[in-house]
């Protein structure tokens, strides 16, 4: 089946993206507002934009009201979030931070989600995620203002933190990190078993 994306709403886009593109990291990502609540939300369209300088990325998909999630809300009045990486151990509580709550309600407390000071940004980090990097705004790039548009948000880098049980020979145990991926629909993906290639 052959589908013409010009024929297509944007409801129909949005699954034939995110049911095929898949499984996506996801970046559940902490900041704290001006009035200083903490937000935590997960955001699965996210990757790498480079390495040197160390920059992520992650969009923000265009609501139906138009509005700013608290995320992007929150750095852009701060400039500071820390993206914190979700293993199995996690995947329930990164789900209930989904939930739509107000932007004075903190999801920490909602999904109880323990939370840690950070080493370079005031925004807290979540204690038991395996992974951390604490970012500070570089650029929101605007795609669409069409509902299901996006914004591309720009992180640079400035502290990595990786629990010391998983940092072996200079990288990151993949077995250990036990990483959650985001596919369509409701459904996860687990990285309990993985491959090992050699590239040629």
């Amino acid at each position: 089946m052959v589908f013409d994306v010009a024929q297509l709403d944007a409801q129909q886009k949005y699954q034939l993206l995110i049911g095929g593109i898949t499984p996506r990291p996801i970046a559940w990502i902490s900041t704290r507002s001006k009035e200083g609540v903490d937000n935590l939300a997960p955001y699965s369209f996210f990757t790498v934009a480079s390495c040197n300088p160390p920059v992520l990325l992650y969009t923000q998909v265009t609501q139906g009201s138009g509005n700013n999630k608290d995320t992007l809300q929150n750095l852009l009045e701060t400039k500071e979030c820390v993206v914190n990486i979700v293993n199995s151990a996690l995947l329930e509580q990164m789900n209930a931070t989904s939930a739509a709550l107000g932007i004075k309600e903190s999801e920490f407390s909602f999904a109880n989600v323990e939370a840690c000071e950070s080493a370079q940004v005031l925004t807290k980090s979540v204690k038991n995620a395996p992974v951390r990097y604490e970012c500070r705004l570089r650029e929101v790039v605007r795609v669409s203002d069409l509902p299901a548009g996006g914004q591309l948000i720009l992180l640079d880098v400035t502290g990595i933190y990786v629990d010391d049980a998983l940092y072996k020979n200079g990288t990151i145990d993949q077995q250990g990190i036990d990483s959650v991926g985001k596919m369509g629909g409701n459904h996860f993906s687990l990285t309990t078993n993985t491959i090992e290639l050699t590239r040629p």
